[in-house]
């Protein structure tokens, strides 16, 4: 069985460490997180009549 030579063994390790790395950070950025329904609504205060 033929053995590999270290350099080529290194130059897999680095394509596939940057292969996974840039699979992960693709996973991460594609997801785009939802803002809650419940920050759109905005705070209206009630009018206030003054009756003298």
């Amino acid at each position: 069985m033929p053995q590999m030579a270290p350099i080529s063994w290194l130059t897999l390790f680095f394509i596939f460490s940057t292969t996974l790395i840039l699979f992960s950070i693709m996973n991460y950025f594609m997801i785009s997180p939802e803002t809650p329904k419940s920050l759109e609504k905005k705070i209206e205060f009630p009018s206030l009549n003054w009756k003298w």
